[in-house]
């Protein structure tokens, strides 16, 4: 009896440690096509079995839930249904060695364990303790759509009067450090400015973070509420020398609360729009498609297919959106020549895909919106710049739309500012192009922290 227990006892212990073995985070980089995209499988134990979660950083997603994980004869299987996405492997050495699978690719992986606090991707700029200034986690309500908004205000630690900025960010959901391919540029520039002598006040923007209040019928001027609802929290807080520094879409959010709120005494635009959405966005498309290799045919197609798309949505008046965008991409696509039209089940697939994406009230408001209607009314200073190589928002035509307005508004305080080699996040870039982004170990130019900082402390 004593040895069938010790037996039993001596088996358990090797189940638990065969289960340790693969237990923790576990990374490894795909390459696609000569990018490497870097994957962590995260691991744990769930009594007898296990549950894991998987992150992309290149992409900006972190703790996906994977369907199912088994390990058995050092053999691990994870799979993630809805992606279609299984990893398959053997543990030998401590490495694990199988093949990641994806509807039809299939491409080698090897995983190694990833140690506690070791960043997957380099990102250099990325603060580090200990820090010399104030940090406070704050909350404040937007009274207008009574949403919850948290943030984290950087301060001066022995500075008592000095500027203090709000950051806004760019299209879709970011948090206050605007976290996108493991760079955190709003955490660089407020790092680098409170060390200069300047506050600054980033945002959780709705649905994520700490703040709520994202719904599907939230557009721009929702998001400009809650910039108008930083500011008066900073008013409240005894500031008066406020700022506000917009990236991309937060680029024309910034001169949009400006104009309606006399506490703003200064921006910059960090490539922000100045011309109209709809044109910015078929420049935009064409811009990306290019450096792709699309030909001219392609992208005249495109172009006129995207301009009919956004005029039906810019004019349309009544209450079913979305079957009349589909029913136009529908269209659209089956009048592709021959050899470029999809089956009858593919154009209803994408025509319903497509549609749900732009037929939406965001999307709508965007596309209706003038820079030059909030530019052409401003009188306080203005920093507005851009990179050289950003394909998103064309520099030449943007900043050259900001500068008419301006003028226009006969503003003798602006500057506009073309960074040469640098893109939509002004990182020193060889083509512009948004696979660059995450595979640039630079988060944010030197030489753009230091025109913004010095150009606000000369204010």
């Amino acid at each position: 009896m004593k040895y069938l227990v010790s037996s039993i006892f001596l088996l358990f212990n090797f189940m638990i440690l065969s289960s340790q073995e693969i237990i923790g985070s576990w990374k490894g980089d795909l390459d696609v096509q000569g990018t490497k995209l870097p994957l962590i499988f995260n691991i744990k134990p769930n009594g007898n079995e296990f549950v894991a979660t998987m992150d992309s950083p290149m992409q900006g997603a972190k703790d996906i839930p994977v369907t199912k994980t088994t390990f058995e004869k050092n053999e691990l299987i994870v799979s993630l249904a809805n992606m279609q996405l299984q990893f398959k492997g053997i543990l030998k050495d401590n490495k694990i060695e199988g093949t990641f699978t994806q509807g039809q690719m299939s491409l080698p992986l090897t995983l190694t364990r990833k140690k506690e606090g070791e960043a997957v991707l380099k990102r250099p700029q990325t603060p580090q303790q200990p820090f010399n200034y104030k940090i406070e986690d704050v909350t404040f309500i937007n009274p207008t759509d009574k949403n919850t908004l948290a943030g984290t205000l950087t301060t001066p630690a022995n500075k008592k009067d000095f500027p203090v900025v709000v950051l806004i960010s760019g299209s879709g959901q970011q948090n206050r450090d605007c976290a996108l391919f493991g760079h955190k540029s709003f955490w660089v520039i407020a790092d680098d400015f409170t060390k200069k002598g300047i506050g600054v006040l980033r945002v959780d923007d709705r649905g994520t973070g700490g703040s709520n209040g994202l719904t599907q019928n939230v557009t721009t001027q929702n998001f400009a509420g809650d910039t108008n609802a930083a500011v008066a929290f900073l008013v409240q807080k005894g500031f008066t020398n406020i700022g506000l520094i917009g990236h991309s879409e937060g680029g024309i959010i910034a001169p949009m609360v400006a104009t309606q709120n006399t506490k703003v005494k200064f921006i910059i635009a960090m490539a922000g729009p100045g011309i109209p959405s709809d044109e910015l966005l078929i420049l935009q498309t064409n811009a990306i498609a290019k450096a792709a290799g699309a030909s001219d045919d392609q992208l005249k197609s495109s172009s006129d297919t995207n301009k009919k798309l956004y005029a039906l949505i810019k004019n349309y008046n009544g209450n079913d959106l979305k079957s009349e965008v589909k029913k136009m991409i529908s269209e659209e696509m089956q009048i592709l020549p021959q050899e470029q039209r999809p089956n009858a089940t593919e154009i209803e697939k994408t025509a319903e895909q497509e549609s749900q994406k732009v037929a939406i009230p965001w999307f709508a408001y965007f596309l209706k919106i003038n820079p030059a209607d909030y530019w052409s009314k401003l009188k306080i200073p203005v920093l507005a710049i851009n990179g050289a190589k950003d394909l998103q928002v064309l520099s030449k035509e943007n900043l050259a739309g900001i500068k008419k307005a301006l003028e226009k508004a006969k503003n003798n305080q602006f500057e506009i500012v073309e960074f040469p080699n640098l893109n939509h996040l002004f990182q020193e870039a060889k083509t512009g192009s948004v696979e660059e982004y995450g595979q640039i170990e630079q988060t944010i130019a030197p030489q753009v922290l230091d025109k913004m900082s010095s150009w606000i402390l000369k204010r």
